[in-house]
């Protein structure tokens, strides 16, 4: 039977980012790559990481305890779905090149960018009126430096121009608000943290820090990318997802075996 894998996609982006991976990973993987509310197909549907939260438990009540697979927005709205809840409905986690927390503090150093929080919190104002000058930032900052993918830069760009700043705005004060840090400790499932090993956006350290707070957690690096490893390595990425799958699968298979003994 095919392993049910729902992929959630990234801020300003569409569930069509996790198309490639899903041919890549082929008929064994039942891949279901929604636009989540405020992007895509869902645009008019609220914008909010409530709402976010609100589809994909829907989506997740109509499968077979699925593997959820978060990109940066993605992780946010994964974590916020545990946090209310629970890991229960669930076979398992992977979470991509996101930080739970976005604003640094004293003693929190894994925030947007290496940005002061002042600057983070700057950004939400330029939205709406600098969306044309933000969209080069955006996608300068998805890949690792230098490497932007040619072959799909007018694609991202022309996908990114036709975002609603009006309605992407709430979202990213959404994320902004967020601190999950405390859900971490509860993800009792296996957990795949990966990172991107250039990321622009987040130091991949994050990722580490959420493996030694979430007791079933390990993590992948990707050293060849940036904010998006599914686009800039994708056949290693889905080489991860397919080892984390396999493993769950003999972990499931075991347990039923231990308890027909």
């Amino acid at each position: 039977m095919s392993v049910p894998l729902l992929f959630l996609h990234g801020w300003a982006m569409n569930g069509a980012m996790f198309g490639d991976v899903a041919v890549r990973l082929g008929p064994d993987f039942d891949c279901h790559v929604p636009d989540l509310p405020g992007h895509g197909a869902q645009e008019k549907d609220e914008p909010s990481l409530a709402r976010c939260v609100e589809v994909v438990g829907d989506i997740i009540d109509r499968l077979d305890r699925p593997i959820l697979i978060g990109w940066s927005m993605g992780a946010a709205v994964a974590w916020q779905y545990l946090s209310l809840h629970g890991t229960q409905g669930l076979g398992g986690l992977v979470t991509v090149d996101m930080s739970p927390c976005l604003l640094p503090d004293e003693e929190w150093t894994f925030g947007l960018g290496g940005q002061s929080a002042d600057a983070v919190l700057s950004t939400s104002s330029k939205i709406e009126f600098q969306w044309r000058s933000m969209v080069n930032n955006i996608q300068r900052n998805m890949y690792a430096p230098g490497r932007a993918l040619a072959s799909d830069d007018d694609a991202m760009k022309a996908l990114l121009l036709k975002q609603n700043p009006t309605t992407l705005r709430p979202i990213w004060d959404d994320l902004v608000a967020m601190d999950a840090r405390n859900t971490i400790a509860g993800i009792d499932i296996p957990y795949l943290v990966c990172a991107g090993g250039q990321s622009q956006l987040y130091d991949p350290g994050v990722a580490h820090w959420i493996a030694r707070h979430a007791p079933m957690a390990e993590v992948q690096i990707f050293p060849h990318s940036g904010h998006s490893p599914h686009l800039e390595e994708p056949e290693a990425f889905c080489d991860a997802i397919r080892r984390f799958v396999m493993a769950q699968k003999s972990g499931t298979t075991e347990q039923k075996k231990t308890m027909t003994r």
